[in-house]
């Protein structure tokens, strides 16, 4: 077993570097798909969620060249099936994006259902609902997704979504690149990783307007060419080392991230009593004393993020007074207070409102992450607390934080990743 430990109780100081977006990677990915060349994509965080992607796709004959760690060339030219290999489809949530691509170049796709982060019922109906709106028969049956669009190619239509999905807008914005005349999305997400797939898709030769705003038109191109994309910063990864600084305090500037998409996330902290000063590609974060209560409700882009959700429980745990997080996206983000309640945590959780009140410090615990932002919440815990905190399950961080373990040490962090065989501590990886 690889955990982390985590000796806490320091102020953070330095800098920090974000990586690519991993919301924005795992889409763009899948899309590439629709390119009849090579793309090359750089910014790519170096994550596990990106490493399964790129897997499935050559295991369907796309041919993948590694420049750097950073930076691939995908060339989907002699693409041999349109048939996704269920166990790798069953490890990441993100994989349903290869039924838009699929359906919207060859007209036909096979997938396994997708797996990822257990964060309750996540049905994918708006997705399919645009599928079919589009021409396509959908069939489900034995845990695979059968799509086929009647006459060969997907027909333009518009999709209103009965609810506002980043995953269904983005899945049928892919798909009706190429389509037949034109689509238009009503209640369309709006995050910034729906416009970066849109810029992408746009800079490979597609016909997309409105990305960023409610409607989003999409007339469908016969063809799409390869060229050069970067991928924006994660806003997300950014929002989490603003939370650590937040729990444990210290002065952090946090380099390559693009201020704006932050601000529901740093306007929050402000209230929180954090100093947050933005640059032109970075932001200054200072926090020195107990953060203020404050009310936090998760909704889609511009609102607060529900995957930085769980972080800013954890920066409220110390917090003066009484601090409410309503969660408005996901039917089971509170699975992770049990583990900061090990950890000298007071939160109540009633449906889908959480109660935190102030405690003095958190202490150090055995903790176990249930999810990708769970245990990203658990780490900055560890970082806060007084004593030894160690994180289990870390494979769900490694999903979507790139060389976290390093990025903490360069800002004064006492964490380490160490390999257990036994469940006793024999060997240090890092």
């Amino acid at each position: 077993m690889t955990k982390y430990v985590i000796n806490g109780g320091r102020p953070l100081h330095g800098e920090v570097t974000i990586s690519g977006a991993k919301n924005a990677a795992v889409a763009i990915i899948p899309a590439a798909l629709l390119v009849n060349g090579v793309c090359r994509i750089e910014n790519i965080p170096n994550i596990s969620d990106v490493s399964l992607l790129l897997n499935i796709l050559d295991r369907m004959g796309v041919k993948i060249r590694t420049v750097n760690s950073h930076t691939v060339d995908i060339d989907s030219s002699n693409i041999h099936s349109v048939t996704a290999p269920a166990e790798l489809m069953r490890k990441i949530r993100a994989s349903y994006y290869l039924i838009g691509a699929l359906l919207g170049r060859f007209g036909r796709a096979c997938v396994g259902m997708p797996g990822g982060c257990d964060l309750g019922v996540r049905p994918i109906d708006q997705h399919i609902k645009g599928f079919v709106a589009m021409g396509a028969d959908v069939d489900i049956r034995n845990g695979v997704i059968d799509a086929e669009a009647r006459g060969g190619r997907l027909q333009g239509a518009n999709v209103y979504l009965d609810v506002v999905s980043v995953g269904a807008t983005i899945n049928i914005m892919i798909a009706a690149s190429m389509a037949e005349g034109l689509t238009v999305i009503d209640n369309a997400a709006k995050e910034p990783h729906v416009v970066d797939l849109a810029n992408f898709l746009n800079s490979m030769g597609a016909d997309i307007k409105g990305a960023g705003t409610d409607i989003i038109k999409i007339r469908g191109v016969s063809e799409m060419k390869g060229g050069f994309y970067s991928i924006i910063p994660d806003q997300i990864e950014a929002g989490t080392y603003i939370a650590a600084v937040a729990a444990a305090g210290g002065d952090v500037t946090i380099k390559n991230v693009i201020p704006k998409h932050l601000d529901p996330i740093t306007s929050k902290f402000r209230e929180m009593g954090v100093d947050i000063q933005e640059g032109d590609d970075y932001i200054r974060v200072r926090c020195d004393g107990r953060l203020n209560s404050v009310k936090v409700k998760t909704m889609p882009y511009p609102g607060f993020p529900t995957d930085m959700q769980p972080q800013i429980a954890t920066a409220l745990c110390t917090a003066s007074g009484t601090s409410l997080i309503t969660e408005s996206v996901w039917d089971d983000r509170f699975r992770y207070v049990n583990e900061l309640k090990r950890m000298g945590a007071s939160i109540q959780v009633d449906g889908k409102v959480a109660v935190i009140e102030t405690v003095d410090y958190l202490t150090g615990a055995q903790v176990r992450a249930c999810d990708l932002r769970a245990g990203a919440a658990l780490v900055i815990a560890g970082v806060a607390a007084h004593g030894r905190t160690e994180v289990e399950n870390i494979y769900h961080i490694e999903r979507g934080y790139e060389h976290l373990v390093e990025k903490f040490q360069a800002i004064g962090a006492d964490i380490r990743r160490v390999y257990t065989p036994d469940g006793n501590m024999t060997s240090q990886a890092i």
